[in-house]
């Protein structure tokens, strides 16, 4: 993830409306969280195509969620931007068009929503650890029946059946 360290959350999250967005670290983000994603992602498709069981575990967030953010009663809509959120929302859109790319083949491609983690990118501001954080990342690139395309989140985040709304 993209992000300047030391601001707050709510400092970024100012910074970061669409009316006021600087376009330079709007393309820093993006660079880095759309088109850098998919740059590794694309350097890997070689092994990965050798692999038996490939999967592709991209972490995005739930604040990508077009449908959870257009619903006025989303408690976290007001985090939504056009830096952080929006380039969440185009990571989803790149990778639910590489899932269908890859259809026919024996690689898996997901989107994972790690919670709300406390990391560097949100001053550390988070409400879940690093490690609860780590769950559903690994739950899914472990995952034998997950259909490819999938979009998901821990529990507490997505309900019970993990799954976060386009």
């Amino acid at each position: 993830n993209a992000g300047k360290p030391g601001r707050t959350m709510e400092e970024v999250l100012g910074a970061q409306r669409a009316s006021i967005a600087p376009i330079d670290e709007m393309k820093t983000v993006w660079e880095t969280n759309v088109f850098g994603t998919l740059a590794v992602t694309q350097a890997f498709l070689p092994l990965l195509r050798k692999a038996e069981k490939a999967r592709i575990v991209t972490v995005s967030s739930a604040l990508g969620s077009l449908i959870l953010n257009a619903n006025p009663a989303n408690p976290y809509r007001s985090a939504f931007d056009a830096v952080y959120g929006a380039s969440k929302t185009a990571l989803n859109g790149v990778f639910l068009s590489l899932a269908i790319d890859l259809a026919n083949t024996h690689i898996k491609v997901h989107l994972v929503s790690p919670g709300f983690t406390a990391t560097a990118l949100n001053n550390f501001q988070g409400t879940d650890t690093v490690e609860e954080g780590s769950i559903e990342p690994i739950r899914v690139a472990l995952s034998e029946d997950l259909p490819t395309g999938s979009f998901t989140g821990p529990v507490h985040y997505a309900g019970s059946d993990n799954i976060v709304p386009w």
